[in-house]
């Protein structure tokens, strides 16, 4: 499935994660003061991400049907292979670039590295 959200859909799939259930008109209201949308567009939008399976919209009740770590998982993904040559250390070298990382932060990031190590 094609995970790939615009900046308008990702911020969508956000309010819902953070309101769900939330009724449709309710989601409205809030897109309102923090998206700046219309009625229209919020609807429009709900629409789409329906259609795509993403959201569920059932008697006037939004629901996501995809959780916010495989859109982050997806991004991510795509980043390290469009941008990086498909290589996760010249992403982080980037990410990085002359920050200095915190000894927790450093060891948390080793911890991480053995977990997802070959056996």
């Amino acid at each position: 499935m094609n995970y790939k959200l615009c900046d308008g859909e990702y911020h969508l799939m956000e309010l819902v994660w953070e309101l769900e259930p939330v009724t449709s008109t309710a989601l409205y209201k809030e897109c309102l003061p923090r998206l700046g949308w219309k009625k229209s567009t919020t609807y429009t939008m709900l629409r789409k991400l329906c259609e795509r399976g993403l959201l569920r919209n059932q008697d006037s009740v939004v629901t996501s049907l995809i959780k916010r770590e495989a859109i982050e998982h997806f991004d991510s993904r795509e980043l390290v292979e469009k941008r990086f040559d498909c290589s996760l250390p010249k992403f982080i070298a980037a990410f990085l670039g002359e920050k200095k990382l915190s000894k927790e932060e450093a060891s948390e990031l080793q911890q991480l590295i053995h977990s997802c190590e070959e056996k």
